[in-house]
């Protein structure tokens, strides 16, 4: 899927999400009708995140250059975490108008709450397609899909309201579908808001665990100890790991790198890897020792379990650099 593509899907989404918009405020006001109000309300959260959505994908675009030298990926995050407060802010006023209505219910226009809710599934059905055809992996358009799914939800909502006063004359139940549109805003701005701050606190992408990660690695032969793991997230699908290993004095540095990149490409997906490999001192090698291998280690450390080869932890005595002094090792090539 391009991104050029999902562009076009998100215009034409706005369209259909604005022009109805307008119409539901002047319908809403003319029906006294909270929930239809929200909806509109709902409906311009969702034309305010799928413009964030447009903008931050040309943002993002960007090739890396100066100070920014992952690019401007993030910009996708950043509109995610915009999407989901402009979910949250809103709701809390209509959880309150929702409140007070249910206590004094005004009267309300079933008929035109009825028609404008049809017409809302309508639009909302098509926006939807065509949200759900772009790439959702990014959790900037995710984001933007998930405003129009919970509208597509309020909607219905309003609509059953508005029979049953049109039917029924139980105003109050304007005030309950107003509620729902609220803790449905509440859930997806939460989610969002949640997912974008992940991404900013460089947490694991969900789904990896890092001690994990970390364990498969120290069982790699001639690994010693793996430390300094960190996994994080630059955008949306875009995962990057760095870690420091540390090798039986005499173990091909190369291979073991190699080795290692496999099972964080093959595996876990991750494709921006940074790895550094040195001989581990004398010290660590000594059985029961605990300590770890680095000075200031930065993360958990995962040492190697225990093997039945002893040869495996044990420096060949002809292969080891005269130059290293006290088990300072040489520094194999960085890739990613």
């Amino acid at each position: 899927m391009s991104a050029e593509a999902d562009r076009r899907y998100l215009a034409a989404a706005l369209a259909l999400i604005a022009g109805f918009m307008a119409v539901e405020v002047v319908i809403g006001f003319i029906a006294r009708s909270l929930a239809l109000i929200s909806d509109a309300g709902h409906m311009l959260t969702d034309a305010t995140a799928i413009v964030f959505a447009l903008i931050a994908m040309r943002v993002a675009a960007r090739p890396p250059r100066g100070g920014f030298t992952y690019g401007l990926k993030r910009a996708e995050i950043i509109s995610a975490q915009i999407n989901g407060i402009t979910l949250l802010l809103p709701a809390g006023y209509f959880v309150y108008e929702g409140i007070r209505r249910l206590i004094a219910p005004p009267d309300v226009e079933g008929l035109y709450v009825v028609v404008t809710g049809l017409a809302g599934i309508v639009v909302n059905l098509a926006a939807t397609w065509l949200l759900s055809r772009a790439d959702r992996s990014s959790l900037n358009v995710e984001g933007a899909y998930q405003h129009i799914l919970n509208d597509l939800f309020a909607f219905i909502a309003t609509t059953i309201a508005g029979a049953l006063i049109w039917l029924t004359g139980w105003t109050r139940a304007d005030a309950i579908a107003a509620l729902v549109v609220a803790a449905l805003m509440l859930k997806a701005g939460w989610r969002l808001v949640r997912d974008a701050g992940r991404v900013f606190m460089e947490a694991a992408p969900v789904g990896m665990d890092p001690a994990e990660i970390g364990a498969r690695t120290a069982a790699l032969e001639h690994v010693v100890e793996v430390h300094d793991l960190h996994i994080w997230e630059v955008a949306s699908g875009y995962a990057a790991l760095s870690a420091h290993l540390l090798v039986v004095p005499g173990a091909d540095c190369h291979a073991v790198r190699l080795a290692a990149e496999r099972i964080f490409r093959d595996i876990y997906g991750i494709e921006h890897i940074t790895v550094q490999v040195d001989h581990a001192p004398p010290g660590l090698l000594t059985i029961g020792d605990t300590a770890p291998g680095c000075a200031a280690p930065h993360a958990p450390a995962h040492r190697s379990p225990p093997r039945s080869d002893s040869a495996a932890a044990t420096p060949p005595a002809d292969d080891t650099d005269p130059g290293d002094q006290g088990g300072t090792a040489r520094l194999s090539p960085i890739l990613e």
